[in-house]
């Protein structure tokens, strides 16, 4: 169980996505590149600092590589650049193809984590309490 804020959440995991063994060179090596807003969005939720939720950086689902990934919640966690603006349609079928595990996605812009990254982690919070407490209880008010 995971507790934010008073607000119990049950565990939501997906067992056994698929993964590309071949994109697990670049996973490490996109850990190994530091790019800013991840490393800070990082140093922020590793090793249960937020919440004591677990997060996996540069996890490879099927073909793909999200930015973090926490499988208690079967999150897809991405901090969205500048390179996305010209790929609606990539990030489209990509989002459809984790959905179809069930998989919920969060999104952050790559600006916002660098510039005010506590506003990014509450709305975190937010999402995770709107998305994964049962209804009534998430009626009862954030």
């Amino acid at each position: 169980m995971i507790i934010i804020e008073s607000h119990t959440i049950p565990p939501k995991s997906t067992r056994n996505l698929p993964e590309n063994p071949n994109l697990r060179f670049y996973a490490r090596k996109n850990r190994r590149a530091g790019i800013l807003a991840e490393v800070l969005f990082w140093k922020q939720v590793q090793n249960g600092k937020f919440y004591g939720i677990n997060f996996n950086r540069q996890k490879v689902i099927g073909n793909y590589i999200v930015d973090f990934y926490v499988p208690s919640l079967s999150l897809v966690i991405e901090i969205d650049g500048c390179s996305h603006n010209y790929k609606e349609d990539y990030d489209l079928k990509r989002e459809n193809y984790f959905r179809s595990f069930g998989l919920k996605i969060f999104k952050a812009a790559d600006r916002d984590v660098k510039q005010n990254l506590s506003w990014v982690l509450d709305n975190l919070r937010d999402f995770i309490i709107l998305e994964y407490l049962p209804r009534s209880s998430a009626e009862g008010g954030v």
